[in-house]
């Protein structure tokens, strides 16, 4: 086990466009990082960039994820943030998204979060710590052919309440962001069409979409106690105004 004091945390979904910000933020401010996610790869190449410990999970089978907490525990003695980056982006009207369709979203979606909530949060009891989790907008908007998706981050904003009520006698903090239209890679069949992603700006109030950097600074500072240390048990939007606002 290190002796390090520098802070401890774990990035799951760390090879996505969020994650691997939220990654290099991090790094940034000197911090220790586990990258977890599945591609191998693209780990080692951010962790070449963040010195981070890489560590290949599927977020979706929970065994896993225990044995990435356990690995991080053994190895740097405690956890004081993790970040849960992993998601999907399913565009279907219920009648057309197949029973497996809707399975494989919740479970890339909310179970991964809850299995991260119930395994990260056994390694805080002793010394407190902060679970960030990512929604959507789209939890609060009902926007077209978004019922499993929509459905799906709904849950993880119940699931933050629930958990930050449960935890918070332990200095566990738990939040989540909920972003609007990011250009990531994951959005890139969304984006990458000018007239697309034309329409998606015009939704957004700032008449942009957002950048990796926009969410994995809000992730960043409700990970870092000495910052966000009174906040708990809150979904934060980041999303250019497009849960709340409506652009004439």
């Amino acid at each position: 086990m290190e002796t390090n004091t520098s802070p401890v945390y774990v990035v799951l979904g760390a090879s996505g466009g969020i994650g691997s910000q939220v990654a290099r933020n991090l790094s940034a401010r000197g911090a220790r990082l586990v990258l977890a996610a599945r591609s191998e790869a693209k780990l080692n190449e951010l962790s070449r960039e963040t010195e981070g410990v890489v560590y290949p999970v599927d977020a979706t089978d929970a065994s896993q994820v225990e044995g990435l907490i356990k690995f991080t525990m053994e190895k740097f003695g405690r956890i004081d943030g993790i970040a849960h980056c992993v998601g999907s982006l399913l565009l279907k009207p219920a009648h057309l998204t197949s029973v497996e369709e809707f399975d494989q979203t919740l479970k890339l979606n909310l179970y991964s979060a809850f299995y991260v909530v119930k395994y990260a949060t056994r390694s805080m009891f002793n010394t407190g710590g902060s679970i960030v989790l990512c929604s959507s907008a789209v939890a609060k908007t009902g926007l077209v052919n978004h019922e499993a998706i929509a459905a799906a981050k709904a849950g993880v904003q119940g699931l933050v309440q629930s958990a930050a009520a449960s935890y918070a006698q332990r200095q566990i903090r738990v939040n989540c962001v909920a972003p609007g239209l990011v250009e990531t890679p994951l959005t890139a069949r969304i984006t990458g069409n000018e007239a697309s992603k034309k329409h998606s700006e015009g939704m957004h109030a700032l008449g942009r979409l957002g950048t990796p950097t926009d969410v994995a600074d809000g992730i960043d500072w409700l990970l870092d106690g000495s910052r966000s240390s009174w906040v708990t048990g809150q979904t934060i939007g980041i999303d250019g105004g497009l849960s709340t606002l409506r652009p004439r």
